[in-house]
């Protein structure tokens, strides 16, 4: 091969590289985005967290907005979100301390905090939910209502409604003895499941690492 050859074959495989590139990623996600391959597992997290095995998608628990609309997750703009479930009409001091916990890991992700959203899934609306702590997480006092301490505490956080039944059947890690909240990637498959007892610094390392390896 003489040297005019040469430098053409060299070009050729600089100009593929790229493209090479682009059909590996889109070949990952696909298969990702369809449930077929856990990231988590392929991308070797430290998984601090429970591990949701299969992966159970997020628009199959037929929720509802708060208007009582269905609920489609494929109409929100991808990113990676932590959902926290409460039943019963009531958030008790351990929904509190996850509300607040996830609220903070958010915040402690730095740059990354847009690609983060919080998601809470109760089976009662929230001005007829009973907030039962009367001092919060961080010591301060406890507004009147559920419905004032979102408010104030949670503004961005995205309230929907699903039956304790469903719930229930849904997200069966969900014990008495705690409260679990749950990370689901950005095409809206429920990946792991952490309780109040995983250190806060735990979640956030598994947060880290997912973001820094994954486009979502």
């Amino acid at each position: 091969m003489n040297q005019t050859n040469q430098g053409r074959m060299v070009l050729l495989l600089i100009a593929g590289i790229p493209v090479t590139i682009i059909l590996a990623a889109s070949w990952l996600w696909f298969f990702v985005a369809k449930g077929e391959l856990d990231i988590v597992s392929v991308l070797g997290t430290a998984n601090r967290g429970e591990l949701i095995q299969p992966p159970r998608q997020l628009q199959d628990a037929n929720l509802r907005e708060v208007s009582g609309q269905a609920f489609v997750f494929s109409d929100l703009e991808p990113r990676w979100s932590m959902v926290i479930p409460g039943t019963d009409g009531l958030c008790d001091a351990g929904c509190e301390k996850s509300l607040y916990e996830t609220r903070q890991v958010r915040i402690a992700i730095g740059k990354d905090v847009n690609r983060l959203r919080r998601m809470y899934i109760s089976d009662t609306a929230s001005e007829h939910t009973q907030l039962s702590p009367t001092a919060l997480s961080d010591g301060s006092a406890a507004p009147d209502s559920f419905a004032d301490y979102l408010e104030a505490e949670h503004g961005k956080l995205q309230v929907l409604l699903l039956s304790k039944a469903e719930q229930k059947e849904f997200f069966p890690e969900q014990r008495e003895d705690s409260t679990t909240w749950y990370l689901v990637d950005p095409a809206g498959w429920v990946m792991m499941a952490y309780n109040n007892q995983v250190p806060y610094k735990d979640v956030i390392a598994d947060l880290k690492f997912l973001l820094k390896n994954s486009g979502g």
